[in-house]
């Protein structure tokens, strides 16, 4: 996830004099009728292809099943079958959905099962969407379709997010705020949640770099919840009609037409074939969907997203709502016995984090983390919060492990990058090998108090395996475990490359340009931003 507020401090603080002319100049949002425009999730549909599917697959008595995917391409792919199966209802709703050939195959998919009868519902936050109306507006274009914002820019929307946050400055406070939850819902039968966005570089087809990260197909009495959750969004106060706050210069025929051609084969390439499988010996799901059954993992869960008016009641930095996501994964791991291992792309523990690390200590839970290290984080000054923690966190006995780039291009996996660069996305965490989170929040201020998130807790030892799994193939094979020198002072990175022990004194794959720089912006940015 990017960080808006952090990315956006850094560009704009040159700028802050010559901003303040555009202070005033925010256009109020639209008035809307919400009762008018309220709609609400179709009740999950047994007599569907996709229900009967799940009621072949479901044994006596279960909960939820799930089926966890760590390659990206099975995800999107996950995606796109059920999109082509649906016979009801598509829910969708995402943080970030690219305009590249990704988001255009999603939407695509998204607008044949539109064209058949079925009911789709998008839902996106509004930071990505600069220069992108006319896609937007062309999807919403089609019959059984409708698209809604989360939190939209008043202005400069053909524009990038610096231009359209200088021309919001005296809305700061509010646009600030981003929806970070990723769902996707169809029939109401099944679902997928996770860390993906939909854009090239979740699903192995970015060119510089690609996502390590990881979504959960999940079916059973879990869903309806997510559904619920779902609806609690689109009926909110921040979100709008996508026409009411974007315009098009085309009108409906000249949009329809401009939507065929961006998202046909000529601009939206097919993805690759996929494999026969991915790490955890799961097959492509359209071939489970053909034989009728589907392989899952069950156990019970419960779903949690924060209000949708979380970002806008809370204060940076504040204290923990006992409705957000943040709160209810940490009172998880307040329950450990044994073990807390956890995937955070960006980890800030904060005062409170590191109460709470060593308390789990202090009892001797062992804690494990891996986070991306400098050289592999795109948001190298969050990477500073973190660091000012590391020390503290390994005196007192946590592990912490940090992606390498330069490892994922070396690792010999299944789903390898190639000549691309390797981040850390995965928002996961392990506890006492038997509950697991997977969902969208990552370990940092931003996730406590200012994003929404979505996420669900999962009680299954044979999940909390798989996923236990995953992390350790990434740690093992693509990440250096970080330790303290032999006088106490200062950082080593370790790791074994072809069974020959590696130690590094600085931070690894990091250009010496990124270190200096990093280390003269420390003092400026604040920790709350981060």
């Amino acid at each position: 996830m990017l960080h808006p507020a952090l990315r956006l401090w850094m560009r704009l603080l040159p700028c802050l004099l010559a901003a303040a002319l555009f202070a005033g100049c925010a256009t109020p949002l639209p008035t809307i009728d919400r009762d008018k425009i309220a709609s609400e999730a179709i009740p999950a549909s047994p007599g569907t292809a996709l229900g009967r599917i799940v009621a072949n697959s479901t044994p006596a008595n279960a909960h939820s099943g799930f089926r966890l995917m760590p390659l990206g391409s099975f995800s999107l792919d996950t995606r796109v079958q059920l999109a082509r199966r649906a016979e009801v209802s598509l829910d969708v709703q995402y943080y970030h959905l690219e305009n590249d050939e990704t988001g255009r195959w999603l939407l695509r998919a998204l607008r044949d099962a539109a064209d058949r009868g079925v009911r789709v519902r998008l839902l996106v936050d509004d930071f990505y969407t600069g220069g992108h109306d006319d896609l937007f507006l062309a999807f919403a274009a089609h019959k059984n379709v409708e698209v809604r914002v989360f939190n939209p820019f008043c202005c400069a929307r053909g524009s990038g997010q610096a231009t359209r946050f200088l021309a919001s400055l005296g809305d700061w406070g509010r646009v600030n705020h981003r929806m970070h939850n990723k769902l996707f819902v169809a029939d109401g039968i099944a679902a997928v949640i996770g860390g993906r966005n939909v854009a090239n570089e979740y699903y192995l087809r970015g060119e510089a770099d690609n996502f390590i990260d990881l979504d959960a197909l999940v079916v059973g009495k879990l869903v309806e919840p997510l559904a619920a959750l779902f609806d609690r969004y689109w009926n909110s106060e921040p979100v709008f009609p996508y026409h009411s706050v974007a315009r098009s210069t085309m009108d409906k025929p000249a949009l329809l037409a401009y939507f065929e051609r961006q998202t046909g084969p000529e601009h939206t390439p097919a993805p690759a074939e996929l494999p026969p499988n991915d790490i955890l010996g799961y097959g492509p799901i359209a071939d489970d969907l053909a034989d009728g059954r589907l392989g899952l993992i069950w156990g019970e869960g419960y779903a949690f997203a924060d209000h949708p008016d979380k970002p806008f009641e809370g204060s940076v930095g504040g204290e923990l709502l006992e409705t957000s996501v943040t709160y209810n994964v940490l009172e998880a791991m307040k329950l450990a016995k044994t073990e807390v291992v956890a995937s955070s792309p960006y980890f800030v523990p904060g005062p409170k984090g590191i109460e709470l690390l060593r308390s789990l200590r202090g009892r001797g839970v062992r804690v494990s983390v891996m986070t991306n290290s400098l050289g592999a984080t795109d948001e190298p000054l969050v990477h500073l919060g973190y660091s000012r923690y590391r020390e503290e966190m390994l005196r007192m006995g946590v592990e912490l492990y940090e992606l390498s780039s330069q490892r994922v291009k070396n690792n010999k996996r299944l789903f390898h990058f190639g000549s691309s660069l390797g981040r850390l996305h995965a928002k996961l965490v392990v506890i006492d090998r038997r509950l697991s989170f997977i969902g969208s929040m990552n370990l940092d201020p931003r996730s406590a108090t200012i994003n929404t998130e979505l996420g669900a807790v999962i009680d299954s030892p044979q999940l909390a395996r798989e996923l236990q799994r995953v992390i350790d193939l990434d740690r093992l094979q693509s990440a250096y475990r970080v330790r303290l020198r032999a006088d106490g002072h200062g950082l080593e990175w370790l790791s074994i490359d072809d069974d020959r022990e590696v130690v590094l004194d600085t931070e690894p794959d990091a250009s010496l340009w990124l270190r200096i720089r990093t280390w003269l912006l420390s003092p400026l940015v604040p920790e709350e931003l981060l």
